[in-house]
């Protein structure tokens, strides 16, 4: 099954920031961090999505990457 990856979590620890300290600086849950990070979120809000890469001047390719499905898993 095909399935995008969150890399938020390198991202925040390449650039030694805390997903507390990134809640606060774009204003939204910490929670909603963890799970970004965690890979555990059901969906991504465009204006979430905005305001990160906003914030971390990196465009959504950076942020976003896309795992096809591989053939020996559909068989």
């Amino acid at each position: 099954m095909a399935w995008i990856e969150i890399k938020l979590d390198n991202i925040l620890e390449s650039r030694n920031i805390s997903n507390r300290e990134f809640a606060r600086r774009i204003k939204i849950r910490p929670g909603t961090i963890n799970d970004l990070c965690n890979n555990e979120t059901k969906h991504l809000p465009l204006d979430l999505a905005a305001k990160i890469c906003d914030d971390l001047e990196i465009e959504i390719a950076d942020l976003l990457k896309f795992h096809k499905t591989d053939k020996k898993e559909e068989e």
